[in-house]
């Protein structure tokens, strides 16, 4: 093992042209020992029924990279355009959205 630092490589990312954007604004979170899923769905107002439009695949590892680095994001944006508040609920809001359905057994 070395205790060199490892070099940043650069990665071109390519994103397609016909790539669809999808609007999501419920998120379930799951996890095995070796994956974490996040299932991105849309829910309407009066709407019983969330439609999932993503299904994310990810290893802990990268999750946790992946939370750090929404942290320094929303930071920065909150660094430049004002604090995002939430509304009352605070963490409940998040739990309700983030934490408290469960995806359906397969």
């Amino acid at each position: 093992m070395s205790d060199q630092p490892v070099a940043a490589q650069k990665v071109n990312v390519e994103i397609p042209a016909d790539l669809e954007a999808v609007y999501a604004n419920l998120a379930i979170i799951a996890h095995s020992p070796s994956e974490v899923i996040i299932d991105f769905a849309q829910i309407l107002p009066n709407t019983p029924r969330a439609r999932v439009r993503a299904r994310i695949l990810s290893t802990p590892l990268h999750a946790k990279l992946l939370l750090r680095a929404l942290k320094e994001n929303l930071e920065r944006y909150e660094a430049q355009f004002g604090e995002i508040t939430l509304p009352s609920g605070g963490d409940d809001l998040a739990r309700q959205f983030f934490g408290g359905v469960k995806p359906p057994e397969t």
